[in-house]
């Protein structure tokens, strides 16, 4: 083994036959440093201790003073670069700084893997030992070892083993109620006969039927049968029903179901969690749920169904949140809040766990405090639907996070006889979450704004012209108001314009485009480097607002994506499901994406716990001392990824030729 000092000047020449082993299976001492500093890092962690000591015996080393050049653009390049110790800046080809790498990156792996010529060129910022492994030993270990291969030709494959590293079964928090369903519903006409419905229900060996009828004019309760038509749920007939409303009450076995089925039915979207059934049931006094997908009933969840996933934690803070009278006593619930999230971080839960749980919880107070609202307030005079929107919607809420809202109102609202009700109703909703920790939106993005306070025409107008006439404002409201979903009330009128969006958005190229280019604004920084985080501008900052930074443009570009393969999903990850089933990414993007997404989220996640813990304040921000080298090299991973993937996206959707 030779190690030789190289001056800016000179140019790698091609290294002569390594130094092997010494002794009959025995190390060197500086064989043996070099072996266990290099199991250290990925891609050599993934190596047999066999194929560890067959690199490090083949290992040269290098040594390049500060401000020397390791590698010149399209020098010839024959060994994989190890940074041992130092630091390292490398650059495009036009000279803008690309990334800065320090102790375990590599350098020229993509170089060797093409035509053997640098194509970044690499200066050294600080004296830096390189350890240099042989291209033919390089090439061997990308043949016969796979989680090498992956790492240095498809990038952040460390994210992928990191990730399933911390994924565990989601049970009652992320579990969706149409994977506990296990035959589809049974309907009948509401003209059948009760004697028949009861026949009906001995032979199937059920305890509900979904009792139609013709449709009417209003959207809320219009389904589609299994033979694709549009019908009217009318209710649901129960064996407590034929008890209590037939035998009980004497009537004839003719008499029509229609007429004895309960005519108040509660329902529930398909991708509700098994949480959001659960809290339906407590509220309504119901144990029977149709589950709806879309429109089309899919299964009648029962409450039994419900208890065998249950989870004691999240059940006992829907309680608790369903139990209190005021809103003193719901913002009393705070720390049971943040106790159920350091809990879930401590136990190793991942984001879509986390996110989910909490978004059910945000939603369990909305819920309560439109219960204490009406009851202070009388019934409402029209139809409503209390609106979701942001990280809420879309099941990704952390312990940080204000609230954002509407109100869509039935469209026989008129605003001088109406208003003044639903005024009073957002702003103790609005007033009750701010209480209990859900901060008002800067922003002004809540239902107490009159113009976040609409009958459902107008906001069908907001959203086509939104579409339709893209400027910076508009953009920005899409990015806003495009994750959406229903809190309470009427859950059909955001149906519709879950559908209005991904109708016309998907068949709009121009609102794409300048999507994806408002999506773009907020980049990631290079990674971390020391105490700093590099930005690409070559400053160094002293903290990073990993939601400003990384989630939120990660969820930016997510949301394009689905919108032109017209997803009505709300989740980023069921957004990236419905991507992956397109060719708008290349095969695995989909996947590295969804890795980086989930690494980011728990670090933002892990950090918010740690200052709980310590009794500070929780927020987005974190400090390089407290990552460990390990959390840094995914970050920069996850920071790459996410760069690629944002200058996808103008690649992806281009302006439209306006001359043609």
């Amino acid at each position: 083994m030779r190690g030789r000092a190289l001056q800016p000047d000179h140019r790698i020449p091609d290294w002569q036959a390594k130094t092997q082993t010494a002794g009959a299976g025995r190390m060197d001492v500086e064989t043996l440093e070099i072996r266990q500093h290099m199991a250290r890092f990925p891609p050599f962690e993934s190596l047999s201790d066999e194929l560890l000591d067959k690199v490090a015996g083949a290992v040269d080393i290098a040594y390049f003073k500060a401000g020397s050049d390791i590698l010149q653009l399209e020098q010839p390049i024959h060994d994989l670069h190890y940074i041992r110790s130092g630091a390292v800046d490398v650059y495009r080809r036009s000279g803008s700084l690309y990334n800065r790498l320090e102790e375990g990156d590599i350098i020229g792996h993509f170089s060797l893997l093409r035509n053997q010529r640098a194509h970044f060129p690499a200066k050294a910022i600080e004296d830096t030992l390189i350890y240099l492994i042989p291209g033919e030993v390089f090439h061997q270990l990308c043949e016969e070892v796979e989680p090498f291969a992956e790492f240095v030709e498809l990038g952040q494959p460390r994210l992928k083993s990191t990730v399933e590293k911390h994924e565990h079964d989601a049970r009652m928090i992320t579990t969706r109620v149409r994977t506990l369903l296990s035959r589809s519903p049974l309907m009948i006409d509401a003209t059948t006969p009760v004697q028949d419905a009861a026949q009906q229900l001995t032979r199937e060996n059920v305890s509900s039927l979904l009792v139609l009828a013709e449709p009417d004019d209003q959207p809320r309760h219009a389904i589609t049968d299994e033979a694709g038509n549009t019908r009217r749920l009318l209710g649901i007939l129960t064996d407590s029903d034929l008890r209590s409303r037939v035998v009980a009450e004497g009537l004839p076995p003719t008499v029509p179901v229609g007429q004895v089925a309960s005519e108040h039915v509660v329902t529930i979207q398909s991708d509700e969690t098994a949480h959001e059934a659960m809290l339906c049931m407590l509220r309504n006094n119901v144990q029977h749920l149709p589950v709806l997908h879309r429109r089309r009933p899919i299964g009648v969840l029962h409450l039994t169904d419900l208890i065998r996933h249950q989870t004691h934690t999240s059940l006992y803070l829907v309680q608790l949140i369903h139990n209190q009278g005021s809103v003193a006593g719901l913002a009393g619930l705070l720390p049971d809040v943040r106790q159920s999230f350091v809990r879930m971080v401590e136990e190793g839960a991942n984001s879509q766990m986390i996110g989910s749980s909490l978004s059910t919880i945000g939603r369990s107070f909305t819920r309560r405090l439109l219960e204490l609202g009406e009851a202070e307030l009388g019934p409402p005079p029209v139809p409503y639907c209390f609106m979701a929107l942001g990280s809420m919607a879309r099941n990704e809420q952390s312990i940080v996070t204000d609230q954002d809202n509407a109100l869509v109102l039935d469209d026989g609202f008129e605003p001088d006889k109406h208003d003044a009700y639903f005024a009073a109703l957002a702003k103790i909703v609005s007033d009750g979450l701010d209480a209990c920790g859900y901060t008002y939106c800067k922003g002004g993005i809540m239902a107490t704004n009159p113009q976040w306070r609409q009958p459902l025409r107008v906001w069908k107008q907001y959203f086509s012209g939104w579409i339709d006439r893209p400027t910076p404002e508009r953009l920005l409201h899409s990015s806003i108001f495009f994750d959406l979903d229903s809190v309470q009330g009427e859950q059909a009128y955001v149906v519709e314009l879950q559908d209005l969006i991904s109708r016309k958005a998907a068949a709009s190229p121009l609102f794409l485009a300048a999507m994806a280019r408002n999506a773009i604004n907020r980049t990631p920084p290079l990674g971390f480097f020391r105490n700093f985080v590099m930005e690409k501008d070559g400053k160094q900052n002293n903290t990073i607002n990993v939601k400003r930074r990384g989630t939120a443009p990660m969820v930016d570009l997510i949301r394009v994506h689905a919108l032109a393969c017209g997803s009505t999903a709300q989740n980023s990850f069921d957004r990236l499901n419905a991507i992956a089933e397109t060719q708008l990414l290349p095969s695995g993007v989909s996947e590295r994406i969804r890795y980086a997404m989930e690494f980011l989220s728990m670090v933002r996640i892990r950090h918010q716990a740690i200052d709980l813990q310590r009794e500070r304040q929780p927020d987005n921000s974190i400090e390089p001392e407290n990552i460990s080298s390990t959390e840094r090299h995914n970050l920069k991973d996850a920071f790459q990824l996410l760069s690629d993937a944002q200058k996808f996206l103008q690649f992806r959707y281009p302006m439209p030729n306006k001359r043609g």
